[in-house]
């Protein structure tokens, strides 16, 4: 009974020890700070079960640890995304919302991929959806539909290869088109 108390201060203590530094180091290397708060959240919960069990022997170097791998993710979502974010000055820009253009394009968009999605196979559209909008591992889908992690890869892969090939056509015709 006497180890009880101990666990959530050993946990309290790690937080207010690194919090501050962590995220600044996740603003650093992401250059955005709501962003780098958000990463050090997800970190501290994905630490916090090992840090209350004692299980491991440097909590603040797993800390860090996870939460570089979670920003290095981030990072790599943000570059194969669908929307890449451009940064943008605000004292050259208007308006901070995008124009009625912008928003009717980036919606046509999205059906051309909502409909797309809804004509793959169903075992490649599940294993998408749980990949790229659940944000799950191959294991976890693996795991959770209770097949091998060489078939989640394969669906993943095959699931790609099939919204490219159906969104490629449209892209083309689009793309000898002129814009001002």
């Amino acid at each position: 009974m006497s180890e009880e108390p101990n666990k959530p201060a050993d946990f309290t203590s790690l937080y207010r020890a690194t919090v501050a530094p962590l995220r600044r180091y996740l603003a650093r290397l992401l250059g955005n700070t709501p962003e780098a708060e958000d990463i050090a959240h997800d970190a501290y919960m994905r630490v916090y079960p090992t840090v209350t069990e004692n299980r491991g022997t440097k909590p603040e170097a797993l800390l860090y640890v996870t939460a570089r791998r979670l920003a290095i993710n981030r990072l790599k979502r943000r570059s194969i995304g669908p929307f890449v974010r451009e940064a943008v000055d605000p004292e050259r820009s208007a308006s901070q919302s995008p124009g009625v253009a912008d928003e009717v394009m980036a919606r046509q968009e999205l059906g051309l991929l909502e409909a797309a999605i809804a004509e793959l196979p169903q075992g490649c559209r599940t294993v998408l959806i749980l990949r790229k909008i659940e944000l799950l591992s191959h294991r976890e889908i693996a795991h959770r539909l209770g097949i091998a992690v060489s078939t989640v890869e394969k669906q993943h892969a095959r699931a790609l290869r099939l919204l490219r090939a159906a969104l490629e056509p449209r892209n083309a015709t689009t793309e000898g088109e002129v814009r001002p």
